[in-house]
């Protein structure tokens, strides 16, 4: 036969350093390349300096990108070289798998037996385990890494062997008719020919099969439109264990054999000591001589041809990471898998949203990156402004390039701060957001304007009107505040009501902010306040225990939404309904207890009155419960108050002890949830104002009975599993 047919491994650097030798030894007219055959117009492409690897084709339906797939390549994928070595000598390249347009098209007649599940086959792991090995990654490094000759005829009469032993998958069934057909149509023009494809279909290529078989499995099948592009790719996503199937553990290591012509190991060992360095840790160089000579003589004493990733992450770990999992992990992360970004030339055919995304990630310098860093944006600065909407815009269409992090430095309304990290998979979302227009501010407005139509709930406008504010959507704002006025007008639930106040409260308070007119949202806020209000009193009757905790929250949320708002009358409406309802006879003890708590802090309630208010629930006879609730709601969020209020510790303190043993159990863990939400400051100087006595003398003896303390001392010896005994008054 005219052709020559390499089964290569999917990104394995030695297969391609072997199949450039054979190109190059053989040069062929034609290339056929394992992959999608409507990418062939992309194949120029290869040439351009701009199109770095990690890169990855994507192929997505025109009517429905989200039926979309990658192709990834590295430098160190054989496709990619050989595809580099047919572009720079003058070659064509052909792909010829199944064109991928068959598989976003619906079948006709799908063959008899099609869709059949077969028995998953890792090759590469059948061979490790014949020649003995657990672990394929170390055998392949073993047999064609670390030897450097090909050996592309072993592999085919390996996967021929395994071939004969397993069920057939009807997709490599069907992607192998197609790819025996192209290199039927390249035979008839063509004497010589090269094949780079997986090692698993060489032996159905090699095998003789009639052209009537192979168009009767492809005949009756329908295409569907699609679209081809280069996007850029990561070696994160390239590792096996991130979902796709012709991974590799370690993209990092395999790029070093790669691009390392000698010195593999001190040259690796040198590499991670800089990551180490970087990260504060101590590295010489005499750490990464001794590392290297302990990784060879490992690889000696397990009969290996030369030291491989498992050597040199041991001898790493023992020599230079004094046995620290955390900085092994630090070095896997960074150069076994690695942080690599691929890029495509600005040029590169895109659909108009990407092209506009890309000139904003230009012009505001914030470049895609594959490994997570923080942003902190100072709203104050135009150009950290605009950072602001444009992440903002993008979550609007599904592409969570930053996510939010709690602010460290306090709260101000200026300061944003981002995690950002760029995944590969963001490309198809980006395609799919083209349909809502062709700029990322279009796209949102578009699709913010689409939600705020279709929305259900009260909840879900609000939140498109926060949206709105930090995305900058003016577009947006009239459909989302008439989508506002529309639900507002029907919802009648008070908890959807105070649910949706405080998002049009930071929406008014940070508008300014974010240098964004929102005029007309006042009125809708008043209004939704005042129906609060008067809706209050009559949903705060007959309260279960969880109605009891839905109310108490959704009035903390009014209360600090009402504290942002600007307009004192707004507060003095508030303030009077809270008042009013906190002395409602029969109210249940958690909303009592959390208004009377909101009250003292506003500045209505004096510490005299408070103290009195505290003593009704505790008083002895009332139920021990509802006083439990009471407490819980008016301490709930911070324990300073008892710290500093040593009347209302002692009230607090002569109701627990006045508790009886029946009722403390069902008491008991109304009291852990509240005590145990303080911070441990808070709770420790309690305990020592307790301690101290009534007299609040600090650091004074309590006097101690030694036959009560000695009462839990047979529970406490079952908890921990060890005995306990009482020692001169101390147990």
């Amino acid at each position: 036969m005219p052709e020559r047919i390499y089964g290569i491994r999917h990104h394995g650097p030695g297969s391609a350093r072997a199949v450039v030798r054979e190109l190059s030894a053989h040069p062929p007219e034609v290339l056929l390349i394992e992959g999608p055959p409507e990418a062939d117009d992309l194949v120029r492409w290869v040439a351009d300096d701009g199109l770095e690897p990690p890169v990855a084709l994507l192929g997505y339906a025109v009517d429905d990108p989200g039926k979309a797939a990658f192709w990834p390549f590295a430098v160190f994928s054989p496709e990619w070289q050989a595809i580099r070595w047919a572009v720079g000598h003058g070659v064509r390249v052909r792909f010829f798998d199944l064109p991928y347009a068959f598989r976003v098209a619906p079948e006709a007649d799908p063959p008899e037996g099609e869709g059949e599940a077969a028995r998953p086959v890792d090759p590469i792991g059948e061979l490790a385990a014949a020649a003995g090995y657990d672990d394929p990654e170390r055998w392949w490094e073993d047999v064609v890494e670390h030897r450097g000759v090909p050996v592309f005829e072993a592999i085919a009469e390996a996967m021929t062997a395994i071939r004969e032993t397993v069920p057939e998958n009807p997709d490599d069934l069907l992607r192998e008719a197609h790819m025996r057909t192209v290199l039927r149509e390249e035979r008839r023009r063509h004497e010589e020919i090269a094949v780079v494809c997986g090692a698993w279909h060489v032996p159905a290529l090699l095998q003789k099969v009639p052209v009537k078989d192979d168009a009767a499995l492809l005949k009756g099948r329908r295409k569907g439109k699609v679209a081809f592009t280069w996007v850029p790719w990561t070696y994160g996503r390239l590792a096996s264990w991130s979902g796709y199937g012709a991974g590799v553990r370690s993209p990092g290591w395999y790029h070093h054999l790669f691009t390392t012509g000698d010195d593999v190991v001190p040259r690796w060992l040198v590499d991670a000591a800089g990551v180490l360095r970087a990260e504060g840790v101590p590295t010489s160089s005499a750490h990464v001589i001794e590392a290297a000579r302990l990784a060879e003589a490992l690889a000696t004493l397990r009969g290996r041809p030369l030291a491989g990733l498992a050597e040199v992450t041991e001898a790493a770990e023992a020599v230079m990471c004094d046995g620290e999992p955390l900085r092994t992990e630090l070095i896997s992360r960074r150069l076994v898998v690695g942080e690599r970004l691929g890029a495509v030339p600005d040029e590169m055919p895109a659909v108009p949203l990407v092209r506009d995304l890309t000139a904003l990630q230009r012009s505001l310098r914030l470049k895609p990156e594959p490994g997570e860093r923080n942003l902190d944006l100072d709203l104050r600065q135009d150009n950290d402004l605009r950072r602001s909407r444009l992440l903002h815009r993008l979550r609007i269409l599904d592409v969570p390039w930053g996510e939010r992090t709690a602010a460290r430095r306090g709260t101000g309304t200026f300061r944003e701060e981002w995690r950002l990290s760029w995944q590969p998979e963001f490309a198809v979302r980006l395609v799919e957001g083209g349909m809502w227009g062709t700029t990322v501010a279009a796209a949102a407005t578009a699709r913010v304007t689409a939600r705020a139509g279709a929305a259900g709930t009260l909840a879900e406008v609000t939140e498109l009107v926060e949206t709105c504010l930090l995305a900058d959507l003016a577009g947006a704002y009239p459909a989302v505040l008439a989508a506002l006025d529309r639900r507002a007008a029907l919802d009648a639930d008070v908890h959807h009501l105070m649910a949706a106040i405080p998002a049009l409260a930071r929406t008014l308070r940070y508008g300014d902010v974010r240098r964004t007119d929102v005029a007309g949202l006042s009125t809708v806020t008043a209004g939704l306040l005042a129906r609060v209000c008067a809706a209050l009193p009559s949903a705060a009757g007959s309260l279960s225990d969880e109605a009891a905790r839905r109310l108490r929250d959704g009035m903390d949320g009014v209360h600090q939404a009402v504290g942002l708002l600007a307009d004192e009358s707004q507060r003095e409406r508030w303030l009077a309904t809270v008042g009013a309802l906190a002395v409602r006879p029969g109210l249940h003890g958690l909303p009592a207890g959390r208004l009377t708590r909101l009250l003292l802090d506003a500045g209505r309630l004096d510490g005299a009155e408070v103290r009195r208010r505290l003593r009704l629930p505790l008083t002895v006879g009332a139920a021990p419960a509802h006083a439990a609730a009471w407490v819980e709601g008016f301490l709930a969020g911070g324990g300073l108050l008892l710290v500093h209020d040593e009347a209302l510790l002692a009230l607090v303190d002569d109701w627990l002890a006045d508790i009886p043993a029946d009722a403390f159990e069902s008491v008991l863990p109304l009291l852990r949830r509240t005590f145990g939400a303080f911070e441990s400051g808070e709770r420790r100087a309690i305990g020592e104002r307790v301690a101290g006595g009534r007299s609040g003398s600090a650091g004074a003896t309590a006097e101690i009975d030694p036959a009560r303390a000695a009462e839990p001392l047979p529970v406490l010896s079952a908890l921990l599993g060890r005995p306990l005994t009482m020692v001169q008054g101390e147990a």
